[in-house]
């Protein structure tokens, strides 16, 4: 069995990390490109959404480098992506492409009822080695989105374009290469401080911005035409709630975060689960608000419904916490140039109000 995965993010160094661990061959597909997303536009129904397109890409690559399985995660709700992957196999056996799809579905009581998922999935592997392998890619996913948090908060602030990133990337090789949780946490804490010892502006007093919306386009770069980048580039802080590793805590192990609390923010204008990160994007904006954010960022993929709803209600949200708020929809088919001049344009108008706002207050 040699197994792949979709690309989101850093995810591969943590997928690599739980089966490797566990003596499974892993394919990791090449990573994303325009020839990546080419393949899944061809493949995929005209108006599915763009993290199935890239999805597509990412396993037919995978398979034309040797990969008989594919292993994702569920969904649940009335979000499309439950159903991704029985459309995506029927696709690639349409294509000579046959795989075999495991799915790992969100537990529903505890993360015992994982573990015996990915027991089964392994065969022989001992409960001890499952354990192991679990601990291992967990705490790579921590500290992965520990450093690009951090990532997000000093992008704007370099004085070298790209150094930050270019830090950042090395250090998420290290931790990658790391063995044991001992050497991935000793790489963490040096790969913070080498961001720190960076020149950087620590005068600039930055606008700062919250992201929110669907899981895929605030964790891929390719699924929201690398956003974070582009308000950083415009001297932006970045804030964000939804990491992998939260996602990995709420969903896979059940285990209690924030998430109860921006359900409650959420509740008085969106009361229910709506599937994906809908009622989320509502309650995170509101928290990021009060977290000091002088405006959010939503951002998902066009016809996602879940955000669709959202976005319906962000007025009312706007309105009642005076929080400026855009809403951008990604496809394949949008243009850098309009995206970029729609954030210049909501960048310029937070540093404006935040101006005037400050002279208000030094009268």
């Amino acid at each position: 069995m040699k197994v792949t995965f979709p690309h989101m993010g850093r995810m591969d160094i943590v997928v690599k990390a739980l089966f490797a661990e566990l003596g499974v061959e892993v394919v990791v597909p090449p990573p994303i490109s325009r020839h990546t997303l080419s393949l899944g536009v061809a493949l995929a129904p005209e108006g599915a959404c763009l993290p199935l397109k890239i999805n597509l890409g990412n396993f037919w690559q995978a398979v034309e480098q040797g990969a008989d399985t594919v292993v994702m995660v569920g969904g649940v709700g009335p979000c499309r992506f439950g159903y991704y992957h029985q459309v995506q196999q029927e696709i690639l056996r349409d294509t000579a492409h046959a795989v075999q799809m495991i799915v790992l579905e969100p537990p529903e009581k505890h993360m015992g009822e994982l573990l015996q998922r990915i027991k089964v999935l392994t065969g022989q592997a001992s409960w001890w080695r499952i354990v192991k392998a679990v601990r291992l890619a967990y705490e790579k996913s921590v500290a992965l989105d520990r450093l690009e948090q951090e990532l997000l908060r000093l992008r704007c602030r370099e004085r070298r374009i790209g150094d930050v990133d270019r830090v950042y990337g090395r250090y998420c090789d290290l931790i990658d290469q790391a063995k044991n949780i001992a050497d991935v946490r000793r790489v963490l804490a040096e790969g913070l401080q080498a961001m720190h010892a960076l020149p950087l502006d620590w005068q600039k007093r930055p606008i700062v911005v919250g992201m929110v919306g669907e899981i895929y386009a605030l964790l891929e770069p390719n699924g929201s035409g690398d956003l974070a980048k582009k308000l950083g580039r415009l001297g932006v802080e970045v804030r964000r709630q939804l990491y992998l590793s939260r996602w990995i805590q709420e969903h896979l192990f059940k285990t209690r975060t924030e998430r109860r609390s921006i359900q409650a923010l959420a509740a008085p204008y969106i009361g229910c689960e709506i599937g994906g990160h809908g009622q989320e994007t509502v309650g995170s904006a509101i928290a990021l608000a009060e977290q000091g954010c002088m405006g959010v960022v939503q951002v998902g993929p066009l016809t996602c419904m879940p955000e669709i709803v959202a976005q319906s209600v962000m007025a009312q949200v706007s309105h009642d916490r005076d929080l400026p708020v855009l809403t951008l929809f990604v496809d394949e088919q949008t243009g850098e140039g309009g995206m970029e001049t729609r954030l210049e344009a909501f960048v310029d108008m937070l540093e404006r109000r935040n101006r005037i706002q400050q002279a208000g207050l030094n009268r």
